[in-house]
């Protein structure tokens, strides 16, 4: 697995799309759109899900390892307890830790589960785990859940990118053997325009240097093979779409600053909030996944002050996400999945922090089919107890998602290294289903 950011993006408070890279095919990551339309229009015609409600997905990342004892799964009043305090949540014995009240007053659209397990417990591998639902192997990458969403489910009629990133860190989503046209296209805070989707010359000026280069294109056809079909290479077809998305009507779903006040507001006045808003935005506008990072979560020292920082921030964008998903008619069709790579160990180290604690960790759902109001597993208040009881393997979450969104999760790719992978090779929760 690469752990390097495209060279034509920077991870980071600034991100950069060059102009190049909107008319270079192998620059522009998350382009599903490269496909050719009438290409694009038989594949969605061929696998549109059939008899199922979900057809988007967002993944809200808590990246760093989210303490589900900070958070989703309090235990106060006891020794891993750290002295938090918890709070009633609208499931009637189901409580969460303080500051999380507006998550806690939605939970009748929402589900817990409180026994995700990994097998890894590093960063980048649980990051790889999670967003793939794979352990890393040598020599494959396996493709985000996102990518496989795109990849399964395309969208003709939409003219952005399909799989979108916002705030990622230093593992994004990633197309795998799927190809780089299924990478996550990534954005940073959306109250910052998107750069480079401008023409600098104007509109006029663009005209013009598009005629300029059909002059250069048909000279250089003139010199090729006979049989060589010039209408079908990719580059052409790259820079159609490049075209297309540079004066699409659809790029105001990443532009947040038009909300009104009062709407944006109750997201909180932070990146990841802006994010959660836009993410909204762009499912509505027929984005099919969109990822949304907040990091911050690895609290090795001061967890208890570190995690109620984030919280703090979730809360509030979790909440009116939800809210706004619902109001606007789009939960039943977008899942929403909220959670970290792992959780934080029951016990309190020398500088009062929390260590990864892979078994036994907190993830929500909600929307595109899961029930809300459930509960699944429980952990052990003591702490001496690694093994929760009902656990949830990573794989068993992208098997459910998978079938809630219509995809058939054992359908095998054949991958560049001629080996067949299935989609997913965990099993369907079924009791989280509506």
């Amino acid at each position: 697995m690469t752990t390097n950011p495209d060279p034509h993006f920077a991870c980071g408070s600034n991100f950069h799309l060059t102009r190049r890279a909107l008319l270079k095919g192998t620059g522009m990551t998350g382009l599903t759109w490269l496909t050719p339309l009438a290409e694009l229009l038989a594949l969605e015609a061929e696998v549109a899900p059939k008899g199922k409600p979900a057809h988007s997905v967002i993944f809200l990342w808590l990246a760093g390892g989210p303490s589900q004892l900070d958070t989703f799964d309090p235990q106060p009043n006891s020794k891993i307890g750290g002295g938090v305090r918890a709070i009633d949540t609208a499931i009637s014995g189901l409580h969460f830790a303080s500051g999380l009240e507006q998550t806690a007053s939605i939970m009748q659209d929402v589900s817990l589960i409180r026994s995700m397990v990994s097998k890894e417990g590093d960063h980048e591998r649980g990051f790889y785990n999670i967003k793939t639902g794979y352990r890393p192997i040598p020599n494959l990458t396996h493709p985000a859940i996102g990518s496989i969403i795109c990849h399964e489910l395309p969208n003709a009629k939409i003219e952005i990118p399909t799989h979108v990133s916002i705030l990622p860190d230093r593992w994004p989503a990633r197309g795998g053997f799927l190809g780089a046209e299924y990478d996550a296209f990534q954005i940073g805070d959306p109250a910052e325009p998107i750069p480079d989707v401008q023409p600098i010359s104007g509109v006029d000026g663009l005209e013009r240097r598009i005629a300029d280069l059909q002059v250069i294109e048909h000279a250089f056809a003139r010199g090729r093979r006979p049989d060589l079909d010039q209408a079908k290479t990719l580059h052409q077809v790259t820079m159609q779409k490049a075209q297309r998305i540079m004066s699409s009507d659809q790029l105001k779903a990443f532009d947040v600053s038009k909300v009104p006040t009062a709407d944006r507001a109750v997201y909180g006045d932070t990146p990841f909030g802006r994010g959660c808003l836009a993410a909204v935005r762009l499912i509505e506008a027929g984005v099919r996944c969109v990822e949304v990072t907040l990091n911050g979560w690895d609290t090795h020292a001061n967890n208890a002050e570190g995690q109620a920082k984030q919280v703090a921030i979730l809360d509030a964008a979790y909440a009116s996400l939800i809210r706004d998903l619902k109001r606007r008619g789009l939960l039943d069709h977008t899942i929403v999945l909220c959670g970290g790579e792992f959780g934080r160990t029951p016990k309190i180290n020398l500088l009062e922090g929390r260590d990864h604690w892979p078994s036994g960790f907190s993830m929500l759902v909600a929307g595109g089919g899961f029930a809300g109001g459930r509960v699944i597993g429980e952990t052990d208040s003591t702490g001496e107890k690694e093994a929760p009881a009902d656990p949830v393997h990573v794989e068993d979450l992208h098997a459910t998602v998978q079938h809630l969104l219509g995809i058939d999760s054992s359908k095998e790719i054949m991958t560049s290294i001629g080996r067949p992978i299935a989609l997913s090779d965990g099993n369907v929760i079924h009791k989280l289903e509506m």
